[in-house]
């Protein structure tokens, strides 16, 4: 009998057990929510650091590319996504400890998605990816990189528009301000093109720049949102490593479709002689390259840091944040000239790029106060 009665206890511990480990967890997270906030607060910054960073490094190196000989638009195309391995060190500790993790907590019951699932995700994902960056290498190639990075400026009203529909995103007086503002800028930079430097462009090549550029800015937005979505209905799981492959796996499929691309369209046979006569040598001209894609990763995984913690517009408001760093830059290194019309263009966009930021604050308050509220009622419901 005592032995039965000990049975009995230590089966009603170990079912106790995980209750009391999840009400230690509540009761911590109770405790210490301004320590968790801080936590994320810092992951924000560090994302926004990486994506604005990599981002400006890789526009300038892109049209540094093509200013000094380099003509091939597979090749600018390729060196997008080809960065990919660098990351994998990253992933092989992220998944590691996620794995010791999991052998502790309840997340080790969460349902995986099936592999075949996952495999045509990242297939879809990059191709997506390969049509998107082709069309960016195109608005590189035919416009001035102040006006390409304007232009990039509208990813945000078209990730509005996927938001809506895609993520339930909800439109407020200030995000429609946004959107108006970044649309009369971008139609500012269409009206312009006569008076604009193309730098010997025709105006034909340079509507298709134009033209490109939007396409990829919509393509892209597209991608952010349909990523979003995956991470809440597909995959469901919230760790770094989910952020990782979804990087990884999509660029390994694009650098595939590049690659076949390249040797489709002829244009390897170019390479060798497009080395020997870049302006600056064989070896600035490999750097260029790699430089290009190890930036385009870093600005990658800010970007999907930020989908993750945040949401997919506000990725793309924080990438819109560029706007006045890339064309500063282009002045000073590529001698694009800032007429009148395009400092409108510019201050239209910062104000929606502002507008927008003051909508996330208002409703980043509004969480926080309900999180009071809802954790003085926990509080109040542990005491008892």
């Amino acid at each position: 009998m005592d032995a039965a009665r000990e049975q009995q206890q230590q089966t009603r511990v170990n079912d106790e057990e995980p209750d009391l480990q999840r009400n230690a967890s509540s009761t911590n997270r109770w405790r210490f929510p301004k320590l968790i906030h801080y936590k994320w607060w810092l992951r924000v910054i560090l994302c926004i650091f990486f994506l604005l960073v990599g981002q400006t490094a890789a526009t300038l190196l892109g049209r540094l590319y093509y200013d000094k000989g380099g003509n091939s638009k597979w090749m600018a195309t390729f060196v997008q996504s080809a960065g990919f391995p660098i990351l994998l060190p990253l992933l092989f500790f992220f998944s590691s400890s996620t794995k010791s993790e999991n052998i502790s907590t309840a997340s080790s019951f969460t349902t995986k998605p099936k592999l075949s699932t996952l495999l045509l995700l990242y297939a879809a994902f990059g191709l997506l990816l390969v049509g998107d960056n082709m069309m960016y290498s195109y608005g590189l190639l035919y416009l001035p990189v102040s006006t390409y990075s304007l232009l990039c400026a509208t990813q945000l009203a078209f990730n509005a528009f996927f938001s809506y529909f895609l993520n339930s995103q909800k439109f407020t007086s200030f995000i429609l301000n946004s959107l108006v503002l970044l649309t009369i800028s971008a139609s500012l930079l269409a009206v312009n093109a006569d008076s604009e430097n193309t730098t010997g462009i025709s105006r034909g090549k340079y509507v298709i720049g134009f033209l490109c550029t939007l396409g990829a800015s919509a393509t892209y937005s597209l991608y952010l949102s349909l990523l979003q979505l995956s991470f809440e209905k597909v995959i469901k799981r919230e760790t770094f490593s989910v952020v990782l492959d979804m990087q990884i796996y999509p660029s390994f499929v694009a650098t595939c479709g590049c690659v076949v691309g390249l040797f489709a369209s002829g244009e390897w046979k170019g390479l060798s002689k497009e080395m020997k006569e870049f302006e600056q040598g064989r070896v600035s001209y490999l750097m260029t390259l790699i430089w290009t894609a190890v930036t385009r990763q870093i600005s990658s995984v800010g970007l999907l840091g930020l989908i993750f913690e945040v949401s997919s517009l506000f990725s793309n408001v924080i990438s819109t944040l560029a706007l006045p760093i890339i064309p500063i830059f282009a002045v000073i290194f590529f001698h694009d000239k800032m007429q009148g019309v395009k400092v409108i263009a510019m201050l239209l966009a910062i104000w929606g790029f502002v507008s927008y930021i003051y909508q996330h604050y208002l409703d980043d308050s509004k969480s926080e106060a309900n999180k009071s509220k809802s954790n003085q009622v926990s509080g109040a419901a542990i005491e008892i």
